[in-house]
C-alpha cells in the first residue's frame, strides 16, 4: 500500500496546482503546434524576430505583401517555394505566428501567476527557485527558436537539424520540469538507492533521449528514408547507415542512420519498460501500455509516409510517455521506504 507524505510546510492552494498543469499542457500545446510547422514547412515564413511587435500578425493586404517580399528574399522561397501566391504563404505563415504567439502565452500565463503566488506567499521558498529557473528557460526557449529560424534564412533552404533537436529539448525538459513541479504539490518525495528507484528514474532521460533522436528524426525529414517496418528498405540493417566522413557525422547528418538509429532507441525502451512493469506492476504497467502505443504510432508514421496528423500524435505521445514516466517516478519514490535514513526530494 503506498503512504503519501506530505509536505511540512503551509499546503499549498488548489489554484496553484491548476497553475501549473495548465502550464504542462500549454507547452504540449506548443510542441504538438511546433511539429505541425517543420512538418508544414512553415518555420521560415517570418523572417524577423519581434519578440513584442511580433505578436501583431498582418492586418491588411499591404501588411501581407510587405511579409511575402520579405520571404521571398530567403533561399527557401528562391530556390523550392517560387511557385507560392500570397494566399499560400499565408497558410504557412499562420503556423508559425501561432507557434510564436502560443509561446508568448505561455510567458504571460506563467509569470502573472507566478508573481502573485510568490507575493502572497502561496508558493513554498523551496519552490521559487526551481520554478524561476523554468521562467529564464522558458525565455531562452524564445532566444533558441529564433537561432534556430536564423540558420535557415541565409543559405539553407531549412533549419539546422542541430539546432532544431535543441530548441525541441529543451521544450520538453520545460514540460517535464513543470509536470514533475505539479505532482509534487504539497507532497514530499523521498531518495533511497535501490534499483527500482533507479530503474524509475532511468527511464526518464531515456526518453528525453529518444525525443532528441525525434527532433533530429524531423530536422533532416528521416522519417521518409525507409517507409518500412520491421525491415529498413529490404534489410535489417540497411546499407548506406556509414556513408558519410567522418563516420560520427552519419549520426546526426544521414537520414538513413537517424532513423536507424530512433527505431533501435524505441526497441531498447519497450524492453527496459517491460523490466518496470514486471518490477512495479501497479504502475509500471501503465507506462509499458503508452510506450506500446508509442511505438505503433511511430510504425504507422512510417510506414504511411509520414502523414501530418499521425506524425502529430506520436510527437504527442512522446510528451504523454515522459509524463507518465515522471509520475511512475514520482509514486515509486513516495512508496515506503523502510527503516533507513532517506533523504528528501522537492
Amino acid at each position: 500500500m503506498t503512504t503519501i507524505t506530505l509536505d511540512q510546510d503551509k499546503p499549498v492552494p488548489l489554484a496553484v496546482s491548476i497553475w501549473l498543469w495548465t502550464v504542462a499542457f500549454m507547452i504540449f500545446c506548443m510542441v504538438i503546434v511546433g511539429g505541425a510547422t517543420r512538418l508544414t514547412d512553415s518555420g521560415l515564413s517570418i523572417t524577423e524576430w519581434q519578440p513584442l511587435l511580433g505578436a501583431i500578425p498582418p492586418l491588411n493586404e499591404a501588411d501581407w505583401l510587405l511579409a511575402f517580399e520579405k520571404y521571398k528574399l530567403i533561399p527557401e522561397y528562391q530556390i523550392q517555394n517560387r511557385w507560392m501566391s500570397v494566399e499560400d504563404f499565408k497558410f504557412i505563415y499562420w503556423w508559425e505566428w501561432s507557434h510564436r504567439f502560443l509561446g508568448r502565452a505561455i510567458g504571460l500565463v506563467f509569470f502573472l501567476p507566478f508573481a502573485s503566488f510568490v507575493i502572497t506567499r502561496a508558493i513554498p521558498r523551496r519552490l521559487w527557485s526551481r520554478l524561476a529557473l523554468i521562467f529564464v528557460l522558458g525565455g531562452a526557449q524564445g532566444a533558441l527558436g529564433w537561432f534556430m529560424v536564423a540558420s535557415g534564412l541565409s543559405e539553407r533552404t531549412d533549419v539546422s537539424q542541430y539546432r532544431l533537436a535543441a530548441h525541441l529539448s529543451l521544450a520538453v525538459a520545460l514540460f517535464a520540469g513543470v509536470v514533475w513541479t505539479a505532482l509534487g504539490v504539497n507532497l514530499r518525495r523521498h531518495w533511497q538507492p535501490g534499483s527500482d528507484n533507479v530503474l524509475a528514474l532511468a527511464l526518464v532521460p531515456l526518453i528525453f533521449l529518444q525525443v532528441a533522436a525525434g527532433g533530429f528524426v524531423a530536422g533532416l525529414d528521416a522519417g521518409l528514408a525507409s517507409n518500412t517496418w520491421p525491415m529498413m528498405n529490404g534489410q535489417w540493417i540497411p546499407d548506406g547507415l556509414f556513408a558519410s566522413r567522418p563516420s560520427w557525422r552519419n549520426l546526426f547528418e544521414n537520414a538513413l542512420t537517424v532513423q536507424f538509429n530512433h527505431r533501435i532507441l524505441a526497441y531498447l525502451i519497450l524492453v527496459y519498460v517491460i523490466v518496470l512493469a514486471f518490477r512495479n506492476p501497479r504502475t509500471g504497467w501503465i507506462v509499458a501500455a503508452a510506450a506500446l502505443a508509442q511505438a505503433m504510432l511511430g510504425i504507422m508514421t512510417v510506414v504511411m509516409g509520414v502523414p501530418l496528423d499521425v506524425a502529430l500524435t506520436h510527437q504527442g505521445g512522446a510528451l504523454v510517455l515522459l509524463a507518465l514516466a515522471l509520475w511512475h517516478l514520482h509514486r515509486q519514490l513516495l512508496r515506503p521506504q523502510g527503516p533507513r535514513p532517506v533523504h528528501a526530494m522537492a
